[in-house]
C-alpha cells in the first residue's frame, strides 16, 4: 500500500489539487474532518497519507455523488474524522489527485484566528505602520484627518458649513480610505462582544501590535483605536453623530495618504446616532475597570446620542437626495438604511445592560414583536439579543422575555443544523442561494457566531460542530477552492480589492483580511470565469463585488475563529 500511494502522489495530474476542497489551515485532533471531492469521479476510495508520502494512516470510502443546489458542481464527501494523530498530511483520491497539505494540530486555528484580529491593525488610518509590527507591509501614516470640513449637509448652529474639525484615527472601512459610523457599529459590537464572552482567552492573546503588553488585551487596544475616532464624530453641541468621514469621491488605487483630497464629515443620521449609542454604551461597561475616564466619556456620549435620536427619529441618510441639495456631491459608500427598528432595539439593549435604567428595557421590549435575523450592518437587532443573553442572569426585568429571546436564536440555529446534511459541501453556509451575496463571507462567520450562542444555551455539540463547518468553508471547503483569508492556507486570495495591497508593490496582499467571497450579482462588471452563485468569485483587484475586504466581514471572523480557539478544550476537540 505504501508504494501504491507514493506512485499516486508522483503521478498527480496537473491542477488536481483544485478538486479536493478542505480547510487549508488544518483540523483539531478530535474535531470533525471533512474534505469535498469535486467533479465526476468513478473511484470509491480515498486515503489519508503522511506528509512524507510513505505512510497511509487511513483509508475510507467516498460518499455518494451529489449535485450542489448552488451550482453545477458535483461533490463527494471524504470523512476522515477518525484521524486524530497530530501531524502533516495529504488526502489522496485515485484518479483525482492529492489535496493541499494540511495539519492535524491542537493549534489548528491559532494562526488564522490571531491574523484576523491583526488585520485591523493594518487598517489603521493615521499612524505609521512600523516594520517591527507590520513586517514587509510597513507603510507611512495614512490620512491624518486633522483638517476635516463640516459638509454643508452636516452644518449646525455651532458648526456651519466649512468649519474645520479634527477626526483622526479609526480604521479604513474596506478597500477604500473612508470611515463610516454605521459599519463601525456592527464591527465594534462583534469585537467587544468577543471580549465579553471570552475575557480570559483574550487576556493572553498577543498579536504583535504596538500596544501589546500594556494593561489592555490586544482586542480592546484595537477596539479603542477605532472608538476614539468614533467619539470625534459626535457634535458636542447637540449629541448628533455624523454618518461618515470621507472624501467626496473615492481615492484612486494608491497608498493611503498619497492623495490630498478634502475630507468631510457628512450629515448626521439617526442610524449613526443609534449605532454610536450602542457601541459607546457597550464600550463603557467593557472599559470600566481598564480605563474609568474613557468609560465615563463613552457613557456620556451614548446618552447624548440617544437623546439626539429621540429628537430626530427619522433622519435617514439618503445620499442621492443629499447630493441634490448640497455640494460637493458625495459618492462614497452610502450605508443608507430606511428601517431603524433594529437599531432602536440594539441600542436600547446596550443602554439598559450598561445603565440598568429600565426605561431603555421598555423600549427594547416594544421591539420584541419585530422580526430578528442574522446580523448585518443594516440589521443589528440580534446584537442586542446576544447582549441580553450574556447578561440575563443579573437582570430580573429580562427574565420573563428570556424564553422568547432564546427560542428565536435556537429557531434560526436549528434551521441551519437541520439543512446541513443536504448541503453538497456539508457546511451551514450555502443552504440558500441568498447566502452568496456581497460580503457573503460575513454571512458564514455570523452564522457561526449564532450557532456558538446556541451551543452556549444548550451545550449540544452539533451546534458547535456546525459553527466549525463554516470556519472550514472560509478556509477552503467551498466551491471556489480558495481560502478567503489573506495569508492563510495553500490557496489564499492574492489580489483583493484593497488599495494598500494593490499599490504597495508587494506580491503578497496585506494578511489577515477576509475577502467577500462569491457574489453572483457581480456589480463590478469585471470578468468572472464562473457565474453560478457559489462559484461567482474573481481573485482580481477589479472585483470589488466578490473580492473586496471590509471591517464588518473581518469582525465576525475574529469572533468565530477565536471563539473556537477559546472553546476547543470544552468542545473536546483537543485533550
Amino acid at each position: 500500500m505504501k508504494g501504491t500511494i507514493v506512485c499516486m502522489l508522483l503521478a498527480l495530474p496537473a491542477m488536481a489539487q483544485q478538486r479536493i476542497q478542505l480547510n487549508q489551515a488544518g483540523f483539531y485532533p478530535y474535531a470533525p474532518k471533512i474534505a469535498v471531492v469535486t467533479g465526476s469521479n468513478s473511484g470509491e476510495n480515498f486515503y489519508v497519507v503522511a506528509g512524507n508520502g510513505k505512510d497511509t494512516l487511513f483509508s475510507g470510502r467516498l460518499g455518494t455523488e451529489q449535485r450542489s443546489a448552488n451550482s453545477s458542481t458535483l461533490t463527494r464527501i471524504a470523512d476522515f474524522s477518525v484521524v486524530t494523530k497530530e501531524g502533516q498530511y495529504v488526502l489522496v483520491v485515485p484518479g483525482v489527485g492529492a489535496s493541499y497539505s494540511f495539519a492535524v494540530s491542537k493549534d489548528a486555528l491559532k494562526k488564522p484566528a490571531a491574523a484576523s484580529l491583526k488585520g485591523f491593525y493594518f487598517q489603521r488610518s493615521n499612524i505609521t505602520l512600523e516594520e517591527k509590527y507590520a513586517g514587509k507591509w510597513h507603510r507611512s501614516a495614512g490620512h491624518p484627518d486633522d483638517t476635516v470640513y463640516v459638509h454643508a449637509s452636516a452644518a449646525g448652529p455651532g458648526r456651519p458649513a466649512g468649519t474645520v474639525i479634527a477626526s483622526p484615527g479609526g480604521w479604513y472601512d474596506a478597500g477604500d480610505y473612508n470611515k463610516y459610523i454605521v459599519n463601525s457599529g456592527i464591527s465594534m459590537s462583534s469585537l467587544l462582544s468577543a471580549y465579553e464572552d471570552f475575557p480570559a482567552y483574550y487576556a493572553s492573546l498577543r498579536t504583535a501590535i504596538p500596544e501589546s503588553g500594556n494593561a489592555l488585551p490586544d482586542i480592546l487596544d484595537e477596539a479603542v483605536y477605532n472608538l476614539r475616532w468614533m467619539l470625534t464624530m459626535q457634535d458636542p453641541a447637540d449629541g448628533g453623530v455624523y454618518h461618515k468621514c470621507t472624501n467626496a469621491s473615492f481615492d484612486g488605487m494608491v497608498m493611503p495618504g498619497v492623495t490630498k483630497l478634502p475630507r468631510y464629515v457628512v450629515q448626521k443620521s439617526t442610524a449613526a446616532a443609534l449605532d454610536f449609542a450602542a457601541v459607546t454604551a457597550q464600550a463603557a461597561r467593557v472599559l470600566k475597570t481598564f480605563s474609568p475616564r474613557l468609560s465615563d466619556s463613552c457613557l456620556k456620549a451614548a446618552a447624548a446620542a440617544w437623546q439626539w435620536a429621540e429628537k430626530n427619529p427619522a433622519a435617514m441618510y439618503d445620499q442621492n437626495a443629499m447630493n441634490k441639495q448640497f455640494q460637493p456631491a458625495v459618492t462614497t459608500g452610502a450605508y443608507g438604511d430606511n428601517d431603524l427598528k433594529d437599531e432602536w432595539s440594539w441600542a436600547a439593549a446596550e443602554m439598559y445592560i450598561t445603565t440598568k435604567n429600565e426605561r431603555y428595557y421598555g423600549i427594547f421590549k416594544e421591539h420584541l414583536k419585530d422580526n430578528v435575523s442574522l446580523p448585518t450592518w443594516r440589521n443589528v437587532a440580534m446584537q442586542g439579543y446576544y447582549t441580553l443573553l450574556r447578561a440575563s442572569g443579573d437582570l430580573p426585568a429580562v427574565r420573563e422575555d428570556l424564553p422568547l429571546i432564546k427560542e428565536r436564536v435556537l429557531h434560526l440555529a436549528d434551521g441551519y443544523v437541520s439543512k446541513q446534511p443536504g448541503n453538497a459541501f456539508r457546511t451551514v453556509m450555502g443552504q440558500s442561494r441568498r447566502d452568496f451575496s456581497w460580503g457573503g463571507s460575513s454571512v458564514a462567520a455570523n452564522q457561526g457566531i449564532l450557532l456558538l450562542y446556541a451551543w452556549r444555551l444548550t451545550n449540544k455539540q452539533h451546534y458547535l460542530d456546525a459553527a466549525l463547518s463554516n470556519m472550514d468553508y472560509l478556509l477552503g471547503r467551498n466551491a471556489t477552492g480558495y481560502s478567503f483569508l489573506t495569508g492563510s492556507g495553500s490557496k489564499p486570495v492574492m489580489h483583493p480589492h484593497h488599495r494598500p495591497s494593490i499599490a504597495d508593490g508587494i506580491e503578497d496582499p496585506v494578511p489577515g483580511l477576509l475577502s467577500g467571497g462569491p457574489n453572483p450579482g457581480r456589480q463590478d462588471s469585471c470578468y468572472y470565469q464562473f457565474t453560478e452563485p457559489e462559484t461567482a468569485f474573481s481573485d482580481t483587484a477589479c472585483s470589488y463585488a466578490s473580492n473586496e475586504i471590509a471591517i464588518n466581514w473581518n469582525a465576525p471572523l475574529v469572533y468565530l475563529a477565536n471563539a473556537l480557539e477559546a472553546l476547543k478544550k470544552k468542545a473536546r476537540y483537543v485533550k
